[in-house]
């Protein structure tokens, strides 16, 4: 059943991939974007925390050791999870359109998107992923995911305070009234 539960989870995540890829070809040119250093930076740290959550490289060591039984509840409710966060990812993806990028940009022509999950988190698709990375540590239970998880959330925080600057910048009137009405991540609480 593992076995199962981790493909499944392994195609949830290779959606969003497909998703995003699917994607690129149509996303507006870049006006202003993140700086190098800052984007190079959580850049890094986010492959090394979806590393430590999806590969088993590190299986042998400490990071390898469980933090939770393996029981076929809690990997089917990581499943679950997994699977509700990669469709958060995917739906705000799809609903900003042509202003997404993967790095922290200004599009031509940017607008702001308030429609959809955009109306519930500021950031959506962070939501979703953390959310399936919570799912996929919790379905999988082992040590190297609660560091992965830990560092996506460091990856994410990073992105996400160069994305607030700009937005900031580009809609000085609009963006705070936003700010004040919706979360960033978690709707009513964060």
């Amino acid at each position: 059943m593992f076995a199962n539960i981790q493909s499944a989870i392994g195609y949830s995540w290779a959606a969003v991939g497909l998703v995003w890829l699917a994607g690129l070809p149509f996303a507006r040119r870049t006006v202003r974007s993140q700086p190098n250093g800052a984007r190079f930076f959580h850049l890094a740290v986010a492959m090394l925390g979806f590393f430590l959550l999806g590969s088993r490289y590190f299986d042998d060591g400490w990071l390898g050791a469980r933090f939770l039984a393996a029981n076929q509840p809690i990997q089917a409710a990581g499943l679950v999870i997994t699977i509700a966060g990669c469709l958060v990812a995917i739906w705000a993806r799809v609903t900003l359109g042509r202003n997404w990028s993967g790095r922290a940009t200004v599009k031509a022509g940017h607008r702001l998107v308030v429609a959809g999950p955009y109306a519930f988190a500021r950031h959506p698709i962070y939501s979703g992923l953390l959310m399936a990375s919570v799912g996929t540590g919790l379905a999988t239970g082992k040590v190297r995911c609660i560091l992965g998880v830990v560092l996506i959330v460091l990856a994410l925080a990073i992105k996400m305070s160069q994305e607030e600057r700009l937005m900031l910048q580009t809609f000085p009137e609009a963006y705070p009234s936003y700010r004040r009405r919706v979360k960033a991540l978690i709707p009513g609480v964060f």
